[in-house]
């Protein structure tokens, strides 16, 4: 890919239930001094308005106030005291949705991002929102980042070749989220099976529509 295209702020418009699935196969891409870096996204998680789990049902604070908008920005947080997580924030402003992107194929920037995380085996490089972030240099200074603009640090770009790669990747799973324990049972979890870096592993039966 020789032109890095970034997907339209209106792709972020949605919810992120909608949006997380879609994202799947579009390319997590990061500009650095060094070059690019990064790679199609494999592995999603959608927060949602009124959901425990989400770090905006408590209300807005200085660490969250990017997560409420506007949308196709980057929302950055600082977890266990040794992680960064990169989120794409959804819907218009004031309902605080995003996207936890839990993991990429390394397929830009490869010896960029191995000099950053040193791994015994490739798959292990970018299988987790911490790892992904550690090998793309992802860390709270790009909290805000604007996702549509391809002069941006950080940014998500469309993938030309989608339908072969989700193909060839496929199927999709639907699953529930992974570490935490509030709304644990949602299935808002969203991967490709075929992909080696997905974090991790499993099928479950989706609640019915009614409790979605």
């Amino acid at each position: 890919m020789n032109r890095f295209v970034p997907l339209p702020r209106k792709f972020y418009e949605p919810s992120a239930k909608e949006v997380a699935p879609k994202l799947l196969g579009h390319w997590l891409i990061r500009r650095t001094p060094q070059g690019l870096c990064g790679g199609p996204i494999v592995e999603t998680e959608a927060y949602l308005t009124g959901d425990p789990a989400a770090h905006s049902y408590c209300g807005q604070t200085q660490r969250n106030r990017i997560m409420w908008g506007p949308p196709g920005h980057s929302y950055v947080y600082f977890i266990y005291g040794n992680h960064f997580c990169f989120n794409a924030v959804c819907r218009p402003a004031g309902a605080a949705e995003a996207v936890l992107v839990r993991a990429i194929e390394p397929l830009v920037g490869l010896d960029l991002m191995r000099a950053r995380r040193v791994v015994a085996t490739p798959r292990l490089l970018t299988n987790g929102p911490g790892k992904l972030c550690a090998a793309m240099d992802i860390d709270r200074s790009l909290d805000g980042a604007d996702l549509c603009d391809a002069g941006s640090p950080l940014f998500i770009a469309k993938s030309p070749g989608l339908s072969a790669f989700l193909k060839e990747r496929g199927p999709m799973i639907t699953t529930t989220r992974v570490g935490i324990t509030k709304a644990a049972a949602l299935p808002l979890r969203f991967y490709l099976e075929g992909s080696e870096f997905v974090s991790r592993w499993e099928r479950v039966q989706p609640l019915p529509a009614e409790e979605n």
